[in-house]
């Protein structure tokens, strides 16, 4: 597991498997281009409380009254997104 202190639109995050976030949603919004762009097919995104704009997730739960979505990057021909 690494944790780096970095501008998170500037990052290469092409690496990573996972990425969880606790941001707001503008910013996840605005943010949500970048991972579908930049990371690989099969990288899961998690953020608590806020979702990512109009990228639906493919699971939401409660925990704690807070909502959890899950995504997973499509293949870039894959239309779902």
């Amino acid at each position: 597991m690494t944790f780096r202190a970095e501008d998170l639109f500037l990052a290469d995050i092409s690496p990573a498997t996972v990425v969880t976030l606790y941001l707001s949603g503008p910013v996840n919004a605005r943010l949500a281009p970048k991972l579908m762009k930049d990371l690989k097919p099969g990288t899961r995104v998690v953020s608590h409380a806020f979702d990512l704009g109009s990228w639906r997730p493919q699971q939401k739960i409660t925990v704690s009254q807070r909502p959890i979505f899950l995504w997973t990057v499509a293949a870039p021909s894959d239309t779902r997104r």
